[in-house]
């Protein structure tokens, strides 16, 4: 991949990244360099970005958007990509927000991923989708690639946490609309691993690939990437990309041909 077609991809998912939150019923708000977008009723908590085209934000802009978010009682996030908005970085530490970077990449191959034999595609009525949008809260809690100690006790304990119906109601209804598309690795009955694609036009994400701990090392989550992506070109995919949880993780996704093109940073209080 040249350094000209990087910077196209770059662009495309600067579009994209602009196009999801008001797709998935998010306000709009304008701050000259910054775009707040804020959730209307139920759904995912978004972020502020920079907005498409606008001049660099300075740490004065960043501070005016926080109030608002603490006004509006929403997380005080922030999410870009390093390359396009290069002295965002710097602006959001002035003001006291710790960043976080995560490689991204984007599926460079024409072939199709492998699959993996406990893989499968979930829609919006079934039985298992509780349990698959529990698992990666438990991934993410212990991140890394290592083997850990959550595994089905403590799944099934994460799944009597009210917010566990809220997420299950959430992505139901994204399936039954096609804002998204979930796959799970399913052995004997129990979500191992699950995560989802989100597309845009031609453009897909694939996000929240989250495996059990004591089930990694396995392949679940490139099986299941390997599904979701499939899923994706089915319906009309030409770009899918992902953020990296870190650089352990995009050396695995390097291996069936995700390449990176920039850097993810998301910003947010340090206790967050």
């Amino acid at each position: 991949m040249t350094d000209h077609m990087i910077d196209s991809v770059l662009s495309e998912l600067e579009r994209y990244y602009d196009t999801v939150p008001r797709v998935g019923g998010a306000r709009a708000e304008d701050f000259g360099s910054l775009t707040l977008f804020v959730q209307e009723g139920q759904g995912w908590p978004y972020y502020a970005r920079p907005a498409l085209g606008g001049p660099d934000a300075t740490t004065a802009d960043v501070e005016r958007v926080r109030a608002r978010q603490r006004e509006l009682k929403v997380p005080e996030a922030f999410e870009w990509v390093a390359e396009t908005s290069p002295s965002l970085r710097a602006a959001v530490e002035a003001a006291g927000l710790h960043v976080h970077a995560h490689p991204l990449m984007v599926l460079e191959t024409a072939e199709e991923l492998p699959p993996h034999p406990l893989v499968r595609l979930l829609e919006a009525d079934d039985p298992l989708l509780a349990a698959a949008v529990t698992v990666p809260a438990l991934a993410f809690s212990d991140p890394g690639t290592a083997v850990g100690e959550a595994g089905l006790e403590e799944l099934r304990a994460a799944m009597q946490d009210p917010s566990a119906e809220e997420r299950r109601a959430r992505v139901a209804s994204m399936l039954a609309s096609g804002r998204t598309g979930l796959a799970a690795a399913v052995r004997d009955g129990a979500v191992l691993c699950s995560g989802q694609y989100n597309p845009v036009g031609d453009v897909a994400e694939v996000v929240g690939v989250g495996t059990l701990p004591s089930a990694r090392r396995q392949g679940l989550a490139l099986g299941v990437t390997a599904a979701l992506v499939a899923r994706a070109r089915e319906r009309g995919a030409r770009t899918v990309f992902l953020s990296a949880g870190d650089e352990d993780v995009a050396r695995i996704y390097g291996r069936v041909g995700f390449r990176r093109v920039g850097t993810a940073l998301i910003a947010e209080p340090a206790d967050a």
